[in-house]
């Protein structure tokens, strides 16, 4: 029996439950992470707390805005690239960087955060603005805009300086959107099968806006993160009467 990807993203990796297969785990049952097959191996995703979270894939161990002290990050494999979406003290936390990475660890940020490493960091980094684009190993990556789009809320996330990115990684495409609210860019987004969506006023968007914007760009998966203060499981439920080809996934973010 052959599956699409978006069918096996749905119905994980552990097993396959009623077709003669070994039993399917709930995603959240899962210590060791929540796997994802690709081309030639498997994503596997770790939440942490908030924004921040551990990405093993083919080839790479990719750490997402990552904060709150070395402790937190005990037990992960080595980062070989970190990516930072912007410079609030949720996402970009130079004490726990320091902690963190190690000689052959790279950085990739936006430019103003870029502007605030200090220099030991500064030297394993890379800049790249909205709309850019690059390669790190075998991973592409686009930068993709995040901003606020209400007019009170423009102070917090100002179009032009932060960043959401879109990666490449063995076949399968991964979406972090950073801080942002529902804007074109991400509704534009196409062929996307593991997104990260933010949802908590008013630093971003609530979850009115983040389940429209997740039923127009339809990634496979959808994990709703930095939400602090906003009902994961309601936006879950706008998403299944939208789209209900969109798998809604709930890490453990928070406690």
């Amino acid at each position: 029996m052959r599956f699409s990807r978006r069918e096996t993203l749905h119905l994980g990796i552990t097993g396959l439950a009623g077709l003669g297969m070994t039993t399917l785990m709930p995603f959240s049952a899962r210590a060791q992470g929540d796997g994802y097959k690709t081309d030639s191996g498997e994503i596997v995703i770790h939440p942490l707390s908030h924004a921040s979270f551990v990405m093993q894939a083919p080839g790479m161990v990719i750490y997402n805005d990552p904060v709150g002290g070395k402790a937190l990050y005990d037990g992960q494999p080595p980062a070989g690239l970190v990516l930072i979406t912007h410079e609030h003290g949720d996402h970009f936390d130079p004490e726990t960087l320091a902690a963190i990475v190690a000689a052959d660890t790279r950085l990739l940020v936006n430019p103003s955060v870029m502007e605030k490493l200090p220099s030991g960091l500064k030297e394993k980094a890379s800049a790249i603005g909205n709309g850019d684009t690059t390669t790190i190993g075998s991973i592409a990556i686009e930068a993709i805009p995040a901003y606020n789009t209400t007019e009170d809320r423009k102070k917090y996330h100002p179009q032009g300086r932060d960043n959401g990115y879109v990666l490449t990684i063995d076949g399968m495409r991964v979406y972090i959107a950073g801080d942002t609210e529902d804007i074109p860019e991400m509704r534009a987004l196409k062929e996307i099968d593991i997104a990260f969506v933010p949802m908590n006023l008013p630093f971003t968007m609530d979850i009115d806006q983040a389940s429209s914007a997740v039923a127009e760009f339809k990634p496979a998966v959808a994990y709703p993160y930095h939400y602090k203060g906003s009902d994961p499981e309601a936006f879950a439920a706008k998403v299944a009467a939208a789209t209900p080809d969109v798998k809604v996934v709930q890490g453990r973010w928070y406690g």
